[in-house]
Order: structure tokens, then C-alpha cells, then sequence
């Protein structure tokens, strides 16, 4: 468009609203609200073609498939495949969990996404003490490799990909499922899924930290370079924003802070003496779906163009493969409210649409009881059910980025690229990453997004409906999940069975070859797998880490 055409429109919405919006407004003024999104950004009345830069579109926006991926890393869409139904699964026992899996699997879910209890984030085995009260509470506890054998009894594993939510002991619980498919001879390069892995954001927002930053990259950086070496098909971090936002970040923060760790992963896996091009295409990321619709879709284009930049530019990336940025969606668990819970339902739908129209690889949709309990049977299949309604029915899917030319998307995508930009160099400024964790920077960032969006709520500047408006006082009537009672005991006996029948001479020799490598410099990988398949537990395995490299305590930042 040229400069003449901009000034015509500008004339034109100039006299619109002399004219048709001045009577309007005259007649019935705007609601008194304050028209925000969900991070506070001023949203203007009305986006036209002169909201937008006039930057060249092949260089901002090009096509589908091509570079810098604005409009979406596949050239179909999702015409020729759609999205992975991923859903976030696991309580109790492994039993438990295992059946939970097989439901999904029935239902027509697409890939399998693994949630671990408290003692397993924490490196510890459910029989310990300071595991009292949370065994199979958030997650499945898995203790030992026999417990990851009946978890994934009877599952295609190298037929569905599956996803692991785990950190600190991402290492062990990897080594845990690396260990089954050797045993059933399933060869590891056919091996689909991903560890979370992002120990960088526990610093940041999540809290589930054990080691100090530097021991625990170097464990991060391990998995890195094995999973290059040996699993061509694994993602070996899912470097994740969704625990930024759920911790009360804008979109923005989320963003910025979820792409300067993964930079801070690629510039350690390079140091290491990796090349790009030989790990990139395996970084994967994970991002929140929240409720403001358009943000959030902004927020998914921007992150792509952003990723692609810094891979080529900054880090001289030459395989295309390396550029393309790929994501996970989960919709916002802090957004579900435990008044009113059906509610959920529909929040959960607009979330789950924002992350389709903004080209996710896949999704997992909260289910609407999660604010009171692990979802129940019924309510993880409504949730399902909303992705494959939004899959078959919408028709959102049957062509490539449909809101792209949108004027209010592309100028927010612009403004939240540019937010990301501004924030990378204050995270430089403080001398990267780890200094920025340190300086207690991120945190204090968060803190203060998280208490303004709560001050909104609480003046009614942000309206929450069954909240602080649309209230009542109806009783809940909503099946909520009863786990086996017996769980707990059942976990037990295995862990203890598994004490006595192990060749604990063995076990000792595992653990003690695995600290020598932890003094040193080598990968920790194949120790790590050593130990696993002489069924040592995850604890002793985490206590010689602890004992080599110590536990972090975090500065309180006043």
C-alpha cells in the first residue's frame, strides 16, 4: 500500500469519526470498563490498514512454511495433519495412571503427556520422609524403574509420541523410559516425545529446583547431547513459558522470558562444542493459552518470528529445520475457578481455539474440575471432546492461518515482538540468564504482573465471571476423582520388593561409578542409565547428585 493510500484512509477514519462515530457515541456512549487484554495493554477502539507498519509483507509475514514463519511452520496448516490431543494425565499409582492412558488412547487422544506427584519432581522415593501426605496427589509417583514398567505396560510407545513433565530429575525419569524400550527391544531412534527439562524457569517461577543453576545446565546440557546422539526423534527440552504466565506474568513476559532461556540453552549446548544444526530441531517449547483470544494468538505468531531470527542471525543456524520454532499448548490452569466450575467448559473452548488459529503443534485442554481436584473421567473426556470438535466441527482447520491480515493481530503481534525485543536487553544489561535469576529480576517482574492483574479483579476493573460478578452460592454438584485408597501401600510393598530382589552389590557399583562421573566432566547419561537398569531408585540416584553438587537456596528478594 502505498503512502497516498495511507493518508487517504487516514482521512477517511478521521472523518468517520467526526461523523458516523460522534452520533453514535452521542447516542450511546462506551461501556465505562477499561478495554484492556489480559496483560494490561491498552486495546485502541478501532485497527485499520494504518495500525500497521509498512514494512514489506514477504519480510514480516511471508508465507506458510517459510521464513521467519509468522503465519505458521507447515505449509498446510493443518490440512495435512492436525494438532497432537495431548493430555496432561497421571495420579496415584502407576496402575492407575496406566489405565488413565489406555481410556485416553480409546477416546482418540494422539499422544501421551505424563504428570509425576510432588516426591518424584523432587527427587525423592514415595517411601521417604519428607514424601509424607503427597504420594500420587499432583502426578504419578514413580520411585523406580519396575514403577515405569507397569506405568507403560501395554502402550505403542514407538507408535504414540509421549511427553514428560519433569525437571530436576528430568535425567532419571528419561533414563527410566529409555530403559523400557531397550528392555522391549524398541530401537531408541524410533523414540518420539519430550522431557520438559527446563530448569531454568523453576528458578524463574515454578520453584521445583534441587541443584544450583550451573550443575543443573550442565545436567540439562547431558540430556542435550545424548538425546542428539542417540534419539534423533526426541525432544530433549520443552523450554516453557506456560509455568511464567500460570505464576501471573503478562503474555509478553511470558514470551520474553521463555525465548532468553531457550537461548540460554543453545548458547550451553554450543559451548559444549554441539553444533546448531544439530540439536535445534529438537527444541521445543511450551506455552500457556489464556483467555484474552487475540493476544494470545498475537503472542504464538510472534514467538515463531522471533525464534526464527535468533536462530539464523544470532546463532548462524543453516538448516531451515533449525529455524522453525515448534510449541505444546496447555490452556491457562490459573484461569479455571472452582466456583462455578462448568464455567470452565467455555473458557477452556476459547482457549483451546487461540491456540489452533495460533498454529500449535499440540494440546492439552484442562479439564473444568481442576480447581477443585484431579479430573475425573468424565470431565477429562469434555475436555478431549473440545479439541476434536474444534478439530472437526469449527472449520477453523481447513485453512492455513485464517486471522493472518487481521489489523488488530498483526499490530499486537508487532507490539509484543517489540516488548520481547526490550526485555532481551534488559536480561543482558544484567549480564544474561543465570545473573537475571540471581538479581531476582524475573521474580520481581512476575510479582508485580501478578499483583496488578489481581488488583483489576478487586476494583472491578477486570470483570471474572462467578468471581466478582455473576456470583451465587449454588452447591457444587460435580463427580469429583476418588484414587485407590490402598495406592499408597501399593507403592510401598513394590519399592520395598524391589530393595530385595535387585542385585544391591551392583547397585552400589552404579552409584558409585555415577558419582565419579558427576566429580568429573563427563556426560552423566550413560552412568545415569547404568544405575537405572540395576533398578537403583530415583532417590539414590538424586542423593549422589545432591551430595556431589549441593541444593540452592533462593535469595528472598524484599
Amino acid at each position: 500500500m502505498s503512502n497516498n493510500d495511507f493518508s487517504l484512509l487516514e482521512e477517511s477514519r478521521k472523518e468517520w469519526e467526526e461523523t458516523t462515530l460522534k452520533k453514535t457515541l452521542d447516542k450511546r456512549p462506551e461501556r465505562a470498563e477499561k478495554f484492556i487484554t489480559t496483560s494490561s495493554r491498552p486495546i485502541k477502539r478501532l485497527y485499520t490498514p494504518t495500525s500497521l507498519s509498512a514494512a514489506d509483507y514477504l519480510e514480516k509475514e511471508n508465507y506458510p512454511g517459510q521464513y521467519p514463519y509468522t503465519r505458521g511452520v507447515h505449509a498446510t496448516g493443518y490440512r495435512g495433519k492436525l494438532w497432537t490431543m495431548r493430555m496432561f494425565a497421571g495420579f496415584g499409582t502407576a496402575e492407575e495412571t496406566n489405565r488413565r492412558f489406555k481410556y485416553l488412547l480409546e477416546q482418540g487422544q494422539t499422544g501421551l503427556s505424563i504428570a509425576f506427584d510432588m516426591p518424584t519432581l523432587y527427587g525423592y522415593d514415595t517411601d521417604a520422609p519428607e514424601a509424607v501426605g503427597e504420594f500420587g496427589k499432583c502426578g504419578v509417583a514413580i520411585s523406580s524403574l519396575r514403577d515405569m514398567e507397569v506405568l507403560l505396560d501395554g502402550l505403542p510407545l514407538d507408535k504414540v509420541s509421549t511427553s514428560m513433565t519433569i525437571n530436576s530429575p528430568a535425567a532419571i525419569i528419561w533414563a527410566m523410559f529409555i530403559a523400557v524400550a531397550d528392555k522391549r527391544g524398541i530401537p531408541r531412534k524410533k523414540l518420539a516425545g519430550t522431557t520438559q527439562n527446563d530448569i531454568l524457569k523453576e528458578y524463574i517461577a515454578q520453584k521445583e529446583y534441587i541443584f544450583p543453576p550451573k550443575p543443573s545446565m550442565r545436567l540439562v546440557t547431558d540430556t542435550v547431547e545424548f538425546g542428539t546422539n542417540e534419539l534423533p526423534l526426541w525432544n530433549t527440552i520443552s523450554i516453557s513459558g506456560y509455568h511464567i504466565r500460570e505464576a501471573g506474568s503478562t503474555a509478553a513476559q511470558e514470551l520474553a522470558f521463555t525465548l532468553a532461556d531457550g537461548i540460554e540453552y543453545a548458547k550451553w549446548a554450543v559451548e559444549r562444542g554441539l553444533d546448531i544444526d544439530s540439536f535445534a530441531p529438537r527444541l521445543s517449547f511450551f506455552f500457556n493459552a489464556h483467555n484474552d483470544f487475540f493476544e494470545e494468538i498475537a503472542k504464538y505468531r510472534a514467538a515463531r518470528r522471533i525464534w526464527a531470527k535468533v536462530m539464523r542471525e544470532q546463532f548462524g543456524a543453516k538448516n531451515p529445520r533449525s529455524w522453525l520454532m515448534r510449541f505444546h499448548t496447555q490452556t491457562a490452569g490459573a484461569s479455571l475457578t472452582a466456583q462455578q466450575p462448568e464455567n470452565n467448559i467455555a473458557r477452556v473452548a476459547i482457549q483451546a481455539l487461540a491456540a489452533v488459529l495460533g498454529g500449535t503443534q499440540s494440546l492439552h485442554t484442562n479439564s473444568m474440575d481442576e480447581a477443585l481436584a484431579l479430573p475425573s473421567e468424565t470431565a477429562v473426556r469434555v475436555a478431549l471432546r473440545t479439541q476434536q470438535i474444534i478439530a472437526h466441527e469449527s472449520g477453523v482447520a481447513n485453512t492455513i492461518d485464517p486471522l493472518g491480515g487481521s489489523y488488530f493481530l498483526e499490530q499486537l503481534t508487532d507490539e509484543m515482538e517489540a516488548d520481547t525485543w526490550d526485555y532481551f536487553a534488559k536480561i543482558e544489561a544484567l549480564g544474561g540468564v543465570l545473573p537475571a535469576i540471581e538479581a531476582g529480576f524475573f521474580q520481581q517482574e512476575i510479582a508485580d504482573a501478578a499483583y496488578r492483574y489481581q488488583h483489576e479483579i478487586d476494583t472491578h476493573q477486570r470483570i471474572v465471571v462467578g468471581i466478582n460478578e455473576y456470583a451465587n452460592a449454588d452447591p457444587l454438584e460435580i463427580p469429583i476423582l476418588e484414587m485407590d485408597p490402598h495406592g499408597y501401600e501399593v507403592q510401598c510393598d513394590r519399592l520395598d520388593e524391589v530393595r530385595r530382589s535387585r542385585d544391591n552389590r551392583a547397585v552400589k557399583q552404579r552409584l558409585a561409578e555415577l558419582r565419579q562421573v558427576a566429580e568429573g566432566k563427563e556426560n552423566t547419561m550413560p552412568a545415569i542409565l547404568a544405575a537405572v537398569k540395576e533398578y537403583a531408585t530415583l532417590q539414590e540416584i538424586m542423593d549422589v547428585f545432591r551430595d556431589v553438587f549441593g541444593e540452592y537456596q533462593e535469595q528472598a528478594i524484599i
